[in-house]
């Protein structure tokens, strides 16, 4: 839904960036790899010493190194399929920083139980997500969709992490974390009861 409705905004703001980038002699690769120790570092660094309004700041700064590196791609032609190896496993990696920073925090200085073990789950169901679909396409299936894709997840996490950081209260980010962990549980069935329906249609 998030890219649906969102993308053609954000690639109309980030092609100019895109470019001067290219220009500085920056490739794609580069920009995917940056952009991921950036979302790393203020994950691993900001998350764990309770700044977690900081660390989304500093988080949003490279998180839109996903999008801004498929747009160098396509400008130079330079796209391959190490390239989308590379952005894919570095997505997961990404992901996988922001609920484990969350969840060191909060089982630590953090004083929450309820939210480190929301977060774990969230750490997990989400690669499990990422997982079904990798599995499935490895097979001949397809196991795309769902109701908790990566744009949703990080956006809805980052959102509320932030404004957890500015004194929201920590139970509205519990429950936000808790439909995500709800949701992306879903989407794993989802995915698995579709790739048994092409299953069932493929010749045995």
């Amino acid at each position: 839904m998030l890219n649906r409705y969102a993308k053609a905004f954000f690639v109309a703001l980030f092609t100019p960036l895109a470019k001067g980038l290219l220009k500085l002699g920056l490739t794609p690769n580069a920009v995917t790899v940056i952009g991921t120790l950036g979302v790393c570092a203020g994950a691993l660094i900001f998350y764990p010493m309770g700044e977690l309004f900081w660390g989304t700041v500093f988080i949003t700064l490279f998180v839109f190194s996903d999008l801004i590196d498929g747009l160098m791609a396509r400008l130079s032609g330079k796209g391959s399929v190490l390239g989308g190896f590379l952005d894919s496993t570095l997505d997961r990696m990404q992901d996988g920083a922001v609920f484990l920073g969350l969840l060191i925090w909060f089982f630590t200085g953090g004083d929450h139980l309820w939210l480190g073990i929301v977060a774990a789950l969230c750490l997990l169901l989400g690669a499990l997500v990422s997982y079904v679909r990798a599995k499935a396409e490895s097979l001949g299936y397809t196991a795309q969709g769902g109701i908790a894709e990566r744009p949703e997840r990080m956006v809805l996490t980052l959102v509320f992490t932030g404004f957890t950081g500015l004194g929201l209260a920590p139970e509205v980010l519990l429950g936000v974390l808790t439909l995500l962990a709800a949701a992306s549980l879903i989407t794993v069935v989802q995915r698995m009861v579709g790739v048994y329906r092409q299953s069932l249609q493929s010749p045995s």
